[in-house]
Protein backbone atom coordinates (compact mmCIF):
# COMPACT_ATOMS: atom_id res chain seq x y z
CA UNK A 1 0.00 0.00 0.00
CA UNK A 2 1.77 2.98 -1.39
CA UNK A 3 -0.31 5.17 0.80
CA UNK A 4 0.22 3.68 4.34
CA UNK A 5 3.22 3.83 6.73
CA UNK A 6 3.11 0.87 9.11
CA UNK A 7 5.90 -1.16 9.73
CA UNK A 8 3.60 -4.18 9.46
CA UNK A 9 2.56 -3.25 5.90
CA UNK A 10 6.42 -2.02 4.76
CA UNK A 11 8.08 -5.81 6.61
CA UNK A 12 10.79 -6.09 8.36
CA UNK A 13 13.66 -4.87 5.98
CA UNK A 14 11.66 -1.70 5.32
CA UNK A 15 10.97 -1.11 9.04
CA UNK A 16 13.45 0.99 9.19
CA UNK A 17 13.71 2.95 6.19
CA UNK A 18 12.78 6.88 6.43
CA UNK A 19 10.95 8.28 3.44
CA UNK A 20 10.70 12.45 3.57
CA UNK A 21 9.44 14.27 1.49
CA UNK A 22 10.76 17.95 1.15
CA UNK A 23 9.38 20.69 0.37
CA UNK A 24 11.38 24.17 -0.58
CA UNK A 25 8.44 26.90 -0.48
CA UNK A 26 8.64 30.68 -1.18
CA UNK A 27 8.02 32.70 1.81
CA UNK A 28 8.64 36.35 0.65
CA UNK A 29 5.86 38.54 0.93
CA UNK A 30 5.87 39.75 -2.30
CA UNK A 31 4.67 36.90 -3.64
CA UNK A 32 3.35 34.97 -0.71
CA UNK A 33 3.10 31.50 -2.99
CA UNK A 34 2.77 28.59 -1.32
CA UNK A 35 4.11 26.75 -4.75
CA UNK A 36 6.89 24.49 -3.78
CA UNK A 37 9.79 25.52 -5.62
CA UNK A 38 11.87 22.70 -4.81
CA UNK A 39 10.73 19.10 -4.07
CA UNK A 40 12.86 16.49 -2.63
CA UNK A 41 12.42 12.36 -1.90
CA UNK A 42 14.58 11.50 0.57
CA UNK A 43 15.25 7.72 1.54
CA UNK A 44 16.88 7.35 4.67
CA UNK A 45 18.57 3.72 5.22
CA UNK A 46 20.46 3.13 9.03
CA UNK A 47 21.98 -0.22 8.32
CA UNK A 48 24.28 -0.21 6.05
CA UNK A 49 23.59 3.58 6.75
CA UNK A 50 22.84 5.33 2.89
CA UNK A 51 20.48 8.03 1.35
CA UNK A 52 18.68 8.18 -1.65
CA UNK A 53 17.91 11.82 -2.65
CA UNK A 54 15.41 12.23 -5.61
CA UNK A 55 15.09 15.33 -7.29
CA UNK A 56 11.73 16.28 -9.47
CA UNK A 57 11.40 19.52 -11.36
CA UNK A 58 8.69 21.97 -10.42
CA UNK A 59 7.22 21.73 -13.50
CA UNK A 60 6.58 17.90 -13.55
CA UNK A 61 2.97 17.07 -15.21
CA UNK A 62 1.34 14.44 -12.44
CA UNK A 63 -1.94 12.91 -12.71
CA UNK A 64 -3.05 11.56 -9.15
CA UNK A 65 -5.59 9.89 -8.16
CA UNK A 66 -8.57 11.77 -6.86
CA UNK A 67 -7.39 15.18 -8.28
CA UNK A 68 -7.29 16.89 -11.41
CA UNK A 69 -3.78 16.95 -13.65
CA UNK A 70 -1.09 19.82 -12.33
CA UNK A 71 1.99 20.74 -12.27
CA UNK A 72 4.30 18.98 -9.30
CA UNK A 73 4.59 21.95 -7.64
CA UNK A 74 0.90 23.09 -7.24
CA UNK A 75 -0.21 20.55 -5.13
CA UNK A 76 0.84 21.27 -1.73
CA UNK A 77 -0.76 24.73 -2.08
CA UNK A 78 -4.23 23.06 -3.29
CA UNK A 79 -4.24 20.56 -0.51
CA UNK A 80 -3.57 23.23 1.66
CA UNK A 81 -6.57 25.39 0.08
CA UNK A 82 -9.18 22.04 0.29
CA UNK A 83 -7.47 21.08 4.07
CA UNK A 84 -5.21 22.89 5.62
CA UNK A 85 -5.01 20.29 8.52
CA UNK A 86 -4.79 17.02 6.14
CA UNK A 87 -2.63 19.07 3.26
CA UNK A 88 0.54 17.14 4.38
CA UNK A 89 -1.50 13.94 4.49
CA UNK A 90 -2.36 14.77 1.30
CA UNK A 91 0.36 15.17 -0.45
CA UNK A 92 2.20 12.81 1.09
CA UNK A 93 0.17 10.13 -0.44
CA UNK A 94 0.32 12.14 -3.87
CA UNK A 95 4.12 11.77 -3.93
CA UNK A 96 3.67 8.00 -2.53
CA UNK A 97 1.67 7.37 -5.77
CA UNK A 98 4.12 8.84 -7.81
CA UNK A 99 6.92 7.17 -6.53
CA UNK A 100 5.70 3.84 -5.26
CA UNK A 101 6.97 3.99 -1.93
CA UNK A 102 5.26 5.12 0.80
CA UNK A 103 6.23 8.13 2.42
CA UNK A 104 6.82 8.53 5.41
CA UNK A 105 6.94 12.42 6.42
CA UNK A 106 6.83 15.77 5.28
CA UNK A 107 9.39 18.50 5.82
CA UNK A 108 8.36 21.99 4.90
CA UNK A 109 11.28 24.93 4.77
CA UNK A 110 10.87 28.08 3.38
CA UNK A 111 13.81 30.58 1.46
CA UNK A 112 14.31 32.28 5.00
CA UNK A 113 15.52 29.09 6.84
CA UNK A 114 17.63 28.37 3.66
CA UNK A 115 19.55 31.17 3.94
CA UNK A 116 20.04 31.04 7.57
CA UNK A 117 21.13 26.81 7.37
CA UNK A 118 23.94 27.76 4.95
CA UNK A 119 24.98 31.09 6.71
CA UNK A 120 25.15 28.88 10.37
CA UNK A 121 27.18 26.61 8.00
CA UNK A 122 29.70 29.43 7.32
CA UNK A 123 28.83 29.04 3.60
CA UNK A 124 29.18 26.51 1.44
CA UNK A 125 31.11 25.92 -1.88
CA UNK A 126 30.04 25.43 -5.04
CA UNK A 127 30.52 25.70 -8.75
CA UNK A 128 28.12 28.24 -10.88
CA UNK A 129 27.52 26.74 -13.75
CA UNK A 130 26.94 30.12 -15.45
CA UNK A 131 26.93 33.55 -15.44
CA UNK A 132 23.35 34.92 -13.45
CA UNK A 133 21.75 38.11 -13.58
CA UNK A 134 18.19 38.81 -12.58
CA UNK A 135 16.74 41.64 -11.13
CA UNK A 136 12.80 42.13 -10.29
CA UNK A 137 11.81 45.20 -8.43
CA UNK A 138 8.33 43.41 -7.54
CA UNK A 139 9.69 41.17 -5.40
CA UNK A 140 13.14 42.45 -4.44
CA UNK A 141 14.93 39.94 -6.64
CA UNK A 142 18.56 40.91 -7.36
CA UNK A 143 20.76 37.79 -8.77
CA UNK A 144 24.45 38.51 -9.84
CA UNK A 145 26.71 35.42 -9.53
CA UNK A 146 29.79 34.93 -11.96
CA UNK A 147 30.41 31.72 -13.23
CA UNK A 148 32.90 29.34 -11.43
CA UNK A 149 33.76 27.43 -7.76
CA UNK A 150 33.03 30.11 -5.13
CA UNK A 151 31.61 30.20 -1.13
CA UNK A 152 27.95 31.42 -1.27
CA UNK A 153 26.37 32.96 1.90
CA UNK A 154 22.90 32.18 2.15
CA UNK A 155 21.03 34.63 0.06
CA UNK A 156 24.10 33.57 -2.78
CA UNK A 157 23.33 30.09 -2.49
CA UNK A 158 19.28 30.63 -2.77
CA UNK A 159 20.15 32.56 -5.68
CA UNK A 160 21.96 29.67 -7.33
CA UNK A 161 19.49 27.18 -7.24
CA UNK A 162 16.24 29.55 -8.03
CA UNK A 163 17.82 31.31 -11.00
CA UNK A 164 15.73 30.46 -14.24
CA UNK A 165 14.58 34.05 -16.02
CA UNK A 166 17.39 36.21 -17.44
CA UNK A 167 18.47 39.90 -18.55
CA UNK A 168 21.43 41.67 -18.75
CA UNK A 169 22.31 39.30 -20.93
CA UNK A 170 23.25 36.10 -18.78
CA UNK A 171 21.79 32.48 -20.23
CA UNK A 172 17.89 31.10 -19.67
CA UNK A 173 17.89 28.06 -17.11
CA UNK A 174 15.95 25.33 -16.79
CA UNK A 175 14.02 23.47 -14.16
CA UNK A 176 16.58 20.49 -14.90
CA UNK A 177 19.56 22.48 -14.28
CA UNK A 178 17.90 23.96 -11.02
CA UNK A 179 17.32 20.21 -9.86
CA UNK A 180 21.20 19.76 -10.47
CA UNK A 181 22.42 23.62 -8.69
CA UNK A 182 19.95 21.83 -5.82
CA UNK A 183 20.98 18.63 -6.02
CA UNK A 184 24.78 20.03 -5.80
CA UNK A 185 23.86 22.28 -2.50
CA UNK A 186 23.05 19.69 -0.57
CA UNK A 187 26.15 17.91 -1.44
CA UNK A 188 27.67 20.85 0.25
CA UNK A 189 25.43 21.04 3.30
CA UNK A 190 26.02 17.26 3.83
CA UNK A 191 29.72 18.01 3.58
CA UNK A 192 29.60 20.58 6.37
CA UNK A 193 27.75 18.68 8.48
CA UNK A 194 30.15 16.73 10.16
CA UNK A 195 27.96 15.10 13.16
CA UNK A 196 24.98 15.53 15.27
CA UNK A 197 27.32 17.86 17.45
CA UNK A 198 28.03 20.09 14.68
CA UNK A 199 24.22 20.96 14.45
CA UNK A 200 23.80 21.16 18.28
CA UNK A 201 26.65 23.97 18.24
CA UNK A 202 25.24 25.74 15.31
CA UNK A 203 23.17 27.65 17.10
CA UNK A 204 22.13 29.59 14.10
CA UNK A 205 21.25 26.39 12.37
CA UNK A 206 18.50 25.71 15.46
CA UNK A 207 16.80 28.99 15.04
CA UNK A 208 16.39 28.54 11.40
CA UNK A 209 14.54 25.45 12.02
CA UNK A 210 12.39 26.73 14.46
CA UNK A 211 9.41 29.29 12.88
CA UNK A 212 10.69 28.60 9.19
CA UNK A 213 10.86 24.87 8.74
CA UNK A 214 7.65 23.01 9.18
CA UNK A 215 7.42 18.95 9.21
CA UNK A 216 4.68 16.24 10.19
CA UNK A 217 7.96 14.53 12.10
CA UNK A 218 7.88 14.36 15.96
CA UNK A 219 10.36 15.58 17.77
CA UNK A 220 11.87 12.79 19.30
CA UNK A 221 11.71 11.46 15.46
CA UNK A 222 13.61 14.18 14.50
CA UNK A 223 16.04 13.88 16.82
CA UNK A 224 16.72 10.59 16.41
CA UNK A 225 17.20 10.99 12.38
CA UNK A 226 19.44 13.54 13.21
CA UNK A 227 21.65 11.36 15.43
CA UNK A 228 21.62 8.91 13.19
CA UNK A 229 22.39 10.67 9.68
CA UNK A 230 24.50 13.57 10.83
CA UNK A 231 28.12 12.88 9.47
CA UNK A 232 26.74 10.67 6.79
CA UNK A 233 29.97 10.98 3.96
CA UNK A 234 28.56 12.20 0.23
CA UNK A 235 29.93 8.66 -0.62
CA UNK A 236 27.16 7.00 0.92
CA UNK A 237 24.42 9.03 -0.83
CA UNK A 238 22.80 8.84 -3.92
CA UNK A 239 21.49 11.74 -6.01
CA UNK A 240 19.09 11.00 -8.67
CA UNK A 241 17.08 13.63 -11.06
CA UNK A 242 13.91 12.98 -12.84
CA UNK A 243 14.66 13.67 -16.23
CA UNK A 244 12.27 14.96 -18.06
CA UNK A 245 11.40 17.16 -21.43
CA UNK A 246 9.89 20.71 -21.27
CA UNK A 247 6.48 20.99 -23.42
CA UNK A 248 4.69 24.39 -22.16
CA UNK A 249 3.36 24.62 -19.56
CA UNK A 250 4.75 20.98 -18.33
CA UNK A 251 8.01 19.06 -17.71
CA UNK A 252 6.75 15.71 -19.32
CA UNK A 253 8.88 12.95 -17.45
CA UNK A 254 11.09 10.30 -18.99
CA UNK A 255 9.12 7.18 -18.70
CA UNK A 256 13.05 5.12 -18.09
CA UNK A 257 14.26 7.64 -15.81
CA UNK A 258 10.75 7.41 -13.65
CA UNK A 259 11.16 3.96 -13.40
CA UNK A 260 14.95 4.04 -12.33
CA UNK A 261 14.08 6.40 -9.62
CA UNK A 262 11.11 3.90 -8.18
CA UNK A 263 13.26 0.87 -8.49
CA UNK A 264 16.04 2.99 -6.53
CA UNK A 265 13.58 3.64 -3.91
CA UNK A 266 12.32 0.03 -3.51
CA UNK A 267 15.86 -1.10 -3.09
CA UNK A 268 16.59 1.28 -0.15
CA UNK A 269 13.67 -0.31 1.31
CA UNK A 270 14.86 -4.17 0.90
CA UNK A 271 17.77 -5.66 2.71
CA UNK A 272 19.64 -6.70 -0.01
CA UNK A 273 20.25 -4.03 -2.36
CA UNK A 274 22.01 -4.51 -5.59
CA UNK A 275 24.42 -1.54 -5.38
CA UNK A 276 25.81 -2.65 -2.22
Amino acid sequence: DVYGHSDQERGDAASDVTNILLLGTDNRPATGSLNTDVIMIVSLRPDPRSAVIVSIPRDTYMDPEGWLPAKANSFYASARRYDKEGAYDMVRKIYSEFVEVPIDYVVQINFKAFEDIVDALGGITVDVDMDMRYVDPTDGTDINLRKGEQLLNGKQALDFIRYRQRNDGTGISSDLQRNARQQQVVASIIGKVKSYETIIRAGGLLDAVGNNVKTSIPRDEMIKLLKTYAGIDNEQVEFIRLEGVWKRPYVWPNEDSLTEIRQKLKEQMTSDRSSE
